[in-house]
């Protein structure tokens, strides 16, 4: 960089180090940069680009850039473990338990035990009211009475919003409007092969009552204020729960619900 491109690159970042423009705002466009600063557009874009790869803006669109706040880079992967075979272990229409053959890098192989159970769908319903819609249940295996959100297993062949919109309407009796997708994650990603699809709706109808009498609890739409009172408490039980409401509580401080 020439000592105009540097003062530019040097007045930008402090631009964004003193809070001129805070984390997730649009810099001003490139010809109001280049006005403003004295500088062509060609030079302009040498300093954006290195704003860029130091990871204080990012690039979207068109000449375009938002402030990222000097984000650390994503570390880069490294070698994967060596997968040389696996054997079943006990198998059952519900759950399998395998012993896979694995060679990390630099470490003897070994066996690792590897549970794996069927996809999950798990939807969190909200009305117009800032309510969520639970199930209050028994679940025997922690013994333990807690709210959860429906959810249920993806049956083969079956899309996973429909999974998601059919459990829904099965253990609670209310059948959701569109599910959006929000994420995928999984709960015990050491040992146990168990993956959750986490869907948000808005608005559903009474369409009558619960039909899976085994799944069916009381049904209630909760307060989305008195979740962090519950989750404290104890109160909300499984891991597809508690992800999907921190996504909507989140999503809600950020005006983005």
């Amino acid at each position: 960089m020439g000592p105009k491109t540097q003062r530019v690159y040097e007045t930008i970042r402090s631009w964004i180090e003193g809070g001129r423009f805070p984390a997730g705002e649009k810099l001003p466009s490139e010809r109001a940069l280049s006005t403003e600063l004295d500088i062509g557009r060609t030079a302009l874009r040498q300093v954006l680009a290195r704003l860029v790869s130091e990871h204080f803006i990012k690039a979207y669109d068109r000449s375009s850039y938002r402030i990222l706040g000097g984000e650390a880079p994503a570390p880069s992967e490294g070698v994967p473990w060596k997968i040389h075979g696996s054997r079943p272990v006990y198998e059952n229409p519900w759950v399998s338990l395998d012993l896979v053959d694995v060679e990390p890098p630099g470490v003897e192989r070994f066996e690792h035990h590897v549970v794996r159970l069927f996809r999950v769908a798990v939807t969190a319903v909200l009305d117009d009211q800032d309510r969520v819609l639970m199930l209050w249940r028994y679940r025997f295996v922690p013994q333990q009475w807690g709210w959860e959100l429906p959810g249920g297993i993806v049956d083969a062949g079956e899309d996973v919003a429909a999974t998601a919109a059919r459990e829904t309407e099965e253990e609670t009796g209310w059948r959701p409007g569109s599910v959006k997708h929000v994420v995928s994650y999984q709960p015990m990603i050491g040992m146990v092969d168990s993956p959750h699809e986490i869907f948000v709706a808005h608005g559903a109808e009474k369409v009558g009552e619960p039909t899976d009498a085994e799944e069916a609890g009381e049904v209630a739409w909760i307060p989305l204020d008195d979740i962090p009172r519950l989750m404290s408490e104890g109160k909300l039980m499984g891991s597809g729960t508690l992800v999907a409401l921190l996504h909507i509580l989140a999503s809600r401080s950020r005006g983005a619900l």
